[in-house]
């Protein structure tokens, strides 16, 4: 059984290393902000980077996308619009996205 389970050991040290600089990267920010003084403003920005990070990211893949990232996009913004439930909106533009991809409607 143990031939069955093979590990690649970079691949492995490289998932560690990825955990370790995560994990001291959000340990690190919030030990450096437990220095800072919130302001109003520095607190609405704050909240809303989330949302910027994400749109960003979204934005870059769907300048690539296919025909069906571009449905699921749209419905996932559909929903978000008429929702406001951002995972739920997540959720169904993805289920689009990959419904359109298993039926084939769109091939690459």
């Amino acid at each position: 059984m143990s031939s069955f389970i093979a590990f690649d050991s970079v691949a492995v040290i490289a998932i560690a290393g990825m955990a370790l600089a995560t994990l001291l990267t959000r340990v690190g920010g919030f030990w450096l902000m437990s220095y800072v003084t919130l302001s109003p403003r520095l607190e609405r920005f704050l909240r809303h980077t989330a949302g910027g990070v994400l749109v960003a990211i979204v934005t870059a893949a769907a300048m690539k996308g296919d025909p069906a990232m571009w449905a699921g996009l749209a419905a996932a913004i559909g929903v978000m619009l008429m929702l406001r439930k951002s995972m739920t909106a997540i959720l169904i533009g993805m289920a689009i996205a990959i419904g359109i991809r298993l039926l084939g409607l769109f091939p690459a």
